[in-house]
């Protein structure tokens, strides 16, 4: 018995030691990361602050001289506020247009990308790396690397802004979609092979029933992002309310007021579609769990 005992009493001491020196591991690697990160963090810094025009710490306390500006404008010339929001309402459309087609255009390649790319959904299993690999490059190169090689291409304008939101769209949204419907039921899908249906049937029929709400939400989503993006890409030259916001602060001082203008109808309109889409989402989401 006693022997018993101090057999139990050994183990649990081993067990003890063999957790405190993980334990001593776990801190030891940690420290060592974060001490690589503070060194790579201000190794960083000081190689952006000496090769920067001017110097980090002296232009810091001037960082609120250019929005102290143009608020200071603005309220000189409020009165012109309702006027200047709708001379730019027009280009505000051009970027939700924008937008819209990007993030339908986008969905519906990357709803393709996502079937094809998909573990036991697949028309073609031996290609699903390839799938995956293009929606990865997709999501890999940013909008507005796409949009100026378009524009060098296309000209400026509207088209060159939603082709390239539509790839980085199809890229980022196939992914999405591809983690959704690995986790849909196979059921249905074996069902209608068994009476003869084919691939694109078995998907339409067994798999977008199961996945279309989570699809819905991810595509509202995903329209919010494309709105902030469409109204950057104008800053390139892509057309819409980003132009028209460049244009205006490029003039500079006397000009300022229409800059906020643009900031508070940009503003305005992220806000709305933000509500609008949450609210659907919430619904969407919710009707599923129940």
């Amino acid at each position: 018995m006693a022997d018993v005992t101090a057999t139990g009493g050994a183990g649990v001491g081993d067990t003890r030691d063999s957790y405190m020196a993980m334990t001593r591991r776990k801190r030891a690697y940690g420290g060592i990361i974060l001490a690589l990160f503070v060194v790579l963090m201000v190794t960083g810094f000081q190689t952006v602050e000496a090769r920067s025009a001017g110097g980090f710490w002296e232009g810091l306390p001037r960082i609120f001289d250019f929005p102290a500006g143009v608020v200071r404008e603005a309220w000189d010339r409020i009165d012109r506020l309702p006027a200047n929001l709708l001379t730019y309402f027009p280009a505000l459309i051009e970027t939700i247009n924008i937008a819209a087609v990007s993030t339908l255009v986008g969905a519906f390649f990357g709803l393709i990308l996502s079937l094809l790319s998909t573990r036991g959904l697949a028309r073609w299993p031996r290609l699903i790396p390839l799938f995956r690999r293009i929606m990865d490059i997709l999501r890999a190169i940013p909008e507005i690397v796409i949009a100026l090689v378009l524009i060098f291409i296309l000209g400026g304008g509207p088209v060159p802004a939603m082709i390239a939101i539509a790839l980085h769209t199809a890229g980022a949204l196939g992914k999405l979609y591809s983690e959704v419907a690995e986790n849909a039921d196979l059921k249905p899908v074996e069902g209608l092979q068994s009476v003869g249906a084919n691939w694109s049937q078995r998907m339409w029929l067994g798999v977008i029933p199961q996945v279309a709400p989570n699809y819905l939400s991810y595509t509202l989503m995903r329209f919010e992002i494309n709105i902030r993006a469409s109204a950057i890409l104008g800053f390139v030259g892509a057309g819409g309310i980003g132009y028209e916001l460049r244009n205006a602060m490029t003039f500079g001082q006397g000009k300022f007021d229409l800059a906020a203008s643009i900031f508070v109808l940009l503003f305005l309109t992220i806000v709305f579609f933000d509500q609008v889409s949450s609210h659907y989402r919430n619904r969407l989401t919710q009707g599923q769990r129940t």
